[in-house]
């Protein structure tokens, strides 16, 4: 279990968490139906971890996870799992999503099956298939449109099945966070990517610019998120998560690398948490 629990990348599951919180939140002021919120919660983090899973076996196939990388090991380049392991396991997380999906779907509206096919091939295109766009610098922007746009104002539309402006804007602060995790993920495997040809935007952008894009999708994420205020007050009770950016930001713009960018990664796994929860509140409360 160990071992399936480390390739499911936990540090990485607010991504999944936060926009279905923050989407669920948007609908407070038409009523919640919690067991649709629950529902989208399971789509969210099954899709999540099926995605870490995908990557793990694309990227070790290819050769690009070695076990000298920085940062926890992964199942197949270290050899802790087979292929087969890991793609059954894929297979599972994505058939969990599936189910859940279709359980929305059933009651909201049959378009959602659509979304969820986008889903599921985006997640396994990212670095599966013969031409993967992960490695040509459009990881941020998956990551951006499913666990940004797609998974926050998925969340508020099972409620409500209508979308309100706010839900666009929570949306993309939720986005930019997300795409801020992947960010720092990147900028520490940078080094090992450039030299086996994975060109993420890490590598494309170099050192200095990878550190200047994250400073500016964490700190662009909290002042997004307070502009929810100018329909919902409390939405600016998002900027206490800066408590946490702060810091962070400081250790990025000093230079850390290797080793020291995996607590970052979790500093702002934190920090996307933490913003999530506060807008989540501050939008639930001024509903």
């Amino acid at each position: 279990m160990r071992r399936w629990i480390l390739g499911a990348r936990p540090r990485t599951l607010p991504a999944a968490v936060v926009p279905v919180l923050v989407g669920t939140s948007v609908a407070a002021d038409s009523g919640i139906i919690w067991w649709r919120a629950l529902a989208a919660l399971v789509v969210a983090l099954a899709l999540q971890v099926a995605v870490n899973y995908a990557n793990d076996l694309s990227d070790g196939l290819r050769g690009t996870d070695g076990p000298e990388r920085e940062g926890p090991q992964r199942l197949v380049g270290s050899g802790l799992a087979t292929p087969q392991e890991v793609r059954l396991a894929m297979l599972v997380a994505f058939g969990v999503a599936a189910m859940a999906g279709l359980l929305l779907a059933a009651a909201v509206t049959p378009w959602l099956l659509l979304v969820g096919v986008a889903s599921v091939a985006a997640g396994w295109f990212y670095t599966g298939g013969p031409r993967p766009y992960g490695y040509l610098g459009l990881g941020e922007v998956f990551v951006f449109v499913f666990f940004g746009l797609v998974a926050t104002v998925g969340s508020a539309y099972v409620h409500q099945q209508q979308v309100p402006a706010v839900a666009w804007l929570a949306a993309t602060a939720v986005g930019f966070l997300a795409c801020s995790l992947l960010v720092v993920n990147n900028l520490r495997d940078r080094p090992g990517d450039a030299e086996v040809g994975k060109r993420t935007l890490a590598v494309r952008l170099g050192d200095r610019r990878t550190r200047l894009l994250y400073v500016a999708l964490l700190d662009g994420a909290l002042v997004v998120g307070s502009l929810c205020a100018l329909e919902r007050r409390w939405a600016a009770l998002i900027l206490g998560a800066g408590i946490l950016a702060g810091p962070t930001v400081r250790i990025v713009l000093g230079g850390a690398e290797g080793h020291d960018l995996v607590d970052v990664l979790g500093r702002t796994g934190r920090t996307q948490l933490a913003a999530g929860a506060l807008l989540a509140l501050g939008l639930a409360i001024s509903a």
